[in-house]
Parts: C-alpha cells; structure tokens; sequence
C-alpha cells in the first residue's frame, strides 16, 4: 500500500510541476506580448506563442542531449576504473603474484612426453591458478569494456612473461585433451599483449631472474 501510494505521489508531482511549468511559460509569453504591444509593435499572440514555444523544444532537445551525453561519458569513465581497479587486485593479489613468479623460475619451457602430468601437485596448482587469472584478465579486458591503450602499458609485462612460459604447456594439454578451446580466452589475451608489446615497444625475449622484486 505505502509502495503504490509513493508512486502515485510521484506521478502527481510530475503531473503538479509540469502544469505549474507550462502556465509559468504562457505567463511569461503573455507578460513578453503586453510589452511589445505597449512599444507599438503589432505581434499575434498565438503565433508568437507557437514559435517561441517551437524554440524553446529544440533548446531544451539540444540541452537534454548535451546532459546525457556528459552521463554517458560519466559513467563509462566510473566503469573504466572499476575494471581497472578489478584488473589490479586480480593481477597482483598475493596467491597469483606467488603462482607467477613459481611459473617464471621453476617451470621448464618446454612440457617434454608427460606435459602437466610430469609437474607436482605444487606446480600443476600454481599453473591452473595462473591460467585462470589469465582467463579471468581476458572476461574483464573484453571488447568495449575498457580501452586498450589504457591498460597494456601496465599489464603486458606480467601477462607476457607469464605466456612465454605457458603457451607450450597449454598447448601440450590441449592435444592431449583433444579440446581445442582449451583456455582459449587465455591464450588470446597472452597473444594479444605479445602483438602489443611487439608494435609499441622494444620488444626482445624475456628475461627470467631467479632473484628479482
């Protein structure tokens, strides 16, 4: 009960001020008439009303759209750090900062007969945590979401570093699996930072310190 008479109580403050509004406007308009009548001028009332009026639309369409445009423009930049802000804390949360740096110093870069079944139950851990984070970056780096430029500079070096060593692994399992959509999200968004880096930056091979921050 309370709900519905809150709704009719918004409507018929819609309906009260934009009556108030328009006899506010013909007001006005009939105030701007007695004036130029008592200069002399011989103006129709009706037609001055209808193109003032007609005026009067087109400012408030273009003023409306300037409005919205700069909503719009708002709340796309509110979305942009949000993903931002969601990118950094999956990027460097302690547990995947941890299961990187076992991936740039422990794994080897090739998989050799066993693939992930040679690693331990240790490695097989760090590799899949890795792996989803990668595939977790690429859902929030999706087309439209966030612009490009604005995050690569910052985030290609981790994603790079982590898919040089990755690529063969996940490609390895993906023939033994028979699945050939084996974290492909992933492996797009680790050859897309690759591409990136190439393009915009000196890129060479990557080095792997055993002791590095």
């Amino acid at each position: 009960m309370n709900g519905n008479w809150s709704g009719r109580k918004t409507l018929l403050v819609i309906a009260a001020s934009t009556a108030l509004g328009f006899l506010f406007w013909q007001f006005c308009l009939f105030l701007l008439w007695l004036f130029l009548e008592a200069l002399g001028l011989s103006v129709d009332y009706w037609n001055m009303t209808q193109g003032l009026s007609s005026a009067a639309a087109v400012a408030a369409l273009i003023g409306g759209g300037i409005i919205a445009y700069r909503e719009l423009t708002e709340a796309s930049s509110g979305r942009h750090v949000q993903v931002a802000d969601s990118l950094f804390s999956e990027l460097n949360s302690p547990e995947n900062i941890k299961a990187r740096r076992w991936i740039y110093q422990e794994l080897p870069k090739e998989p050799g007969e066993g693939g992930l079944r040679s690693l331990t139950s240790e490695g097989r851990a760090y590799v899949k945590q890795t792996l989803n984070s990668l595939d977790r970056v690429a859902f929030l780096t999706q087309a439209g979401w966030i612009p490009r430029e604005m995050i690569m500079p910052w985030m290609n070096p981790m994603i790079v570093k982590s898919w040089e060593k990755l690529a063969p692994w996940v490609e390895n399992e993906s023939q033994r699996r028979r699945e050939p959509d084996y974290y492909e999200h992933a492996r797009q968004l680790g050859e897309d930072c690759i591409d990136w880096r190439k393009q915009n930056l000196a890129y060479t091979e990557t080095e792997y310190l055993q002791e590095a921050l």
